[in-house]
């Protein structure tokens, strides 16, 4: 049997790889198994991963959830909230990268990435409304935190797709590229990653999730309180400086 979620390591960088085309990469509950059971490894393996890419194979990103499994028990309540949480709070930071059409369940998915690259042929759309469905994965939180309440309630209210640019212009992605150079922009921002102290970048991650909602003096406070300290490596990263 296929996976539906492939994994490649290299040089720090755990990439996976939603292997559904010629289902448009939609979210049936096997590949959300996969996709749970490689979140739980790439946690579990700490500072041996230091940046994930979550990618799609062929033309399009995710059409989002697989609606013929409609009704299907999943293995837990909240099952694909649950995942789509779990791969956001990844010690490691999450890449994801977009090309074609990212709906829905898809651009839930989407989201729980610290950087979003779309490529040129991208576009983004919520359309719970066109089928009477409310978000229960995350939707409602994460869309207005990226874009602004107003810019997402145009997007829910509506279903109109954004496209990879007007994504980047609006802070959706964090970067617009030629579809040809999808690929290699997202693994230059992933080495770049990998390549920093572990230490820092965890911790990084760590504070700006736990500071997302605090006003500005409770956030500094949080950082002072907070902080993971220098890195066990520090004194060996500065002698190779000079």
């Amino acid at each position: 049997m296929n996976e539906l979620v492939l994994r490649e390591d290299r040089d720090g960088v755990a990439t996976l790889t939603l292997n559904r085309a010629t289902k448009r990469n939609a979210l049936n509950l096997a590949l959300w198994g996969e996709l749970d059971a490689h979140a739980d490894a790439i946690a579990a393996a700490g500072d041996a991963v230091g940046a994930v890419v979550l990618r799609a194979d062929g033309p399009v990103f995710c059409a989002g959830n697989d609606l013929k499994e409609r009704g299907l028990q999943a293995p837990r309540p909240h099952y694909q909230a649950s995942i789509v949480t779990k791969l956001a709070d990844l010690p490691q930071p999450l890449i994801v990268a977009v090309q074609g059409g990212c709906f829905t369940g898809g651009l839930e998915l989407a989201l729980a990435g610290d950087i979003i690259v779309a490529g040129e042929s991208a576009h983004f759309a919520d359309t719970h409304g066109k089928f009477g469905l409310v978000p229960i994965w995350g939707m409602s939180q994460r869309l207005p935190r990226r874009v602004g309440a107003w810019k997402a309630r145009e997007m829910s209210f509506t279903g109109l797709p954004v496209s990879g640019a007007e994504a980047a212009r609006i802070g959706l992605a964090n970067h617009c590229v030629a579809d040809a150079d999808l690929e290699a922009t997202t693994r230059t921002l992933a080495e770049a990653i990998a390549g920093q102290s572990r230490h820092s970048v965890f911790a990084y991650k760590k504070l700006y999730r736990e500071q997302a909602d605090l006003p500005l003096a409770a956030g500094l406070a949080h950082e002072v309180f907070n902080s993971a300290g220098v890195a066990p490596d520090f004194a060996e990263r500065v002698a190779k400086q000079f």
